[in-house]
């Protein structure tokens, strides 16, 4: 074979090697086929002094991971809250009230951003404690940790199990590095007593009874003078907006209502919010949900799009587990699109991280993104 043959075949199968071998070979000049990339350079954030939020958040979506993350979940409930057309769902799970998030709830729901709202018993009963004079209290998580109310104390020496026996000989409750004193919790059921249940003495739905309690703390707050704010369930009251808590049960309320259900003709009706909420949600021109954590709130807020014909056109959700669990709290919303709880172009971000840290930070850039 010539030489100039020898070299066309080589040409020839340097062809052959680059088709097989895609864009890793391709010639010299010529950009790869790529239907994925797209020209999108991360940016690096810039914080300064005197930065609002807003602004912040706006750095955080130059940059990629969980920073992104946070910056479309405001874009996302900032449309949310600046949509009148929007009816408004939020689902409220975990310490949120113990751990100082109540009143950014209490201002979402006096300035209409909140239509109906799930929660737990136990953010309940923690809602009705500081409306009526109790108070949460900074603590440690372990006995090793500084101590927030006396910084010059000596690290006790106890063990972690020792360190929570100490607690319970004190009479003093541990939300990871929150105590809240026991004497709070008899000050509740006094209220419950005295205030909530002999208004309530029939059959009513789990809905009915949290009005009646909302009812309850804003009178009690106001007639004990109480610094604290009415609270949650105040709020709610005052300003028409239903509160469902599906798994009330499972909290010192639901024990409560239990005890004094034994004595008495109060009752729950545990499925009759189930018609209410379908009927909230069967009325709405367009649906957005703003989900807390996960548990019941979080599924009973997504279920409700089940019930009728339409589902979210909007969702962001704040959560603390992964979806390779398979477990219901972490389970991202574009899988719920999949059971037909989200609409098919419903804008959706699921945000990975405390939500201690991140409610305040998204719910405040959105309202500055929103205008107001």
């Amino acid at each position: 074979m010539s030489d100039d043959a020898e070299h066309d075949a080589e040409d020839e199968h340097g062809a052959d090697n680059a088709d097989e071998h895609g864009a890793d070979n391709a010639d010299e000049g010529h950009a790869p086929h790529r239907e994925e990339f797209h020209e999108a350079p991360i940016g690096h954030a810039r914080v300064r002094g005197g930065m609002t939020v807003g602004e912040l958040a706006e750095e955080y979506g130059k940059a990629g991971i969980g920073a992104a993350s946070v910056d479309r979940a405001v874009d996302v409930y900032a449309e949310m809250l600046a949509d009148e057309d929007v009816r408004n769902f939020f689902g409220l799970a975990g310490a949120m009230v113990p751990t100082g998030m109540r009143q950014i709830v209490v201002d979402l729901i006096r300035d209409g951003h909140i239509d109906g709202l799930v929660t737990t018993g136990a953010n309940l009963t923690h809602d009705a404690i500081e409306a009526i004079g109790g108070k949460h209290h900074h603590g440690r998580a372990e006995p090793h940790d500084p101590h927030p109310a006396a910084p010059d104390a000596e690290p006790t020496g106890e063990t972690a199990r020792e360190h929570d026996e100490s607690l319970r000989d004190e009479g003093v409750d541990r939300i990871y590095n929150v105590y809240l004193p026991q004497e709070h919790f008899a000050l509740f059921e006094s209220h419950l007593r005295e205030n909530v249940f002999p208004n309530v003495e029939r059959r009513v739905s789990i809905q009915e009874f949290t009005a009646e309690l909302g009812r309850a703390n804003a009178e009690q707050n106001r007639e004990r003078d109480v610094d604290e704010d009415a609270g949650i369930a105040a709020a709610a009251y005052e300003n028409d907006v239903p509160i469902y808590c599906p798994a009330i049960q499972d909290s010192v309320l639901g024990i409560q209502a239990w005890v004094y259900s034994q004595t008495s003709d109060f009752g729950l009706d545990a499925l009759g919010d189930m018609t209410h909420l379908s009927d909230l949600a069967f009325d709405a021109e367009k649906a957005g949900a703003m989900v807390v954590g996960g548990g019941v709130p979080k599924n009973y807020v997504l279920q409700t799009m089940l019930t009728i014909p339409d589902a979210y056109d909007y969702a962001v959700q704040l959560t603390m587990d992964p979806d390779h669990t398979g477990g219901l709290s972490g389970a991202t919303l574009d899988e719920a699109r999949s059971w037909g709880k989200l609409e098919k172009s419903a804008r959706n971000v699921t945000v990975v991280g405390d939500a201690t840290v991140t409610l305040p930070l998204v719910v405040a850039a959105a309202r500055e993104r929103a205008g107001e």
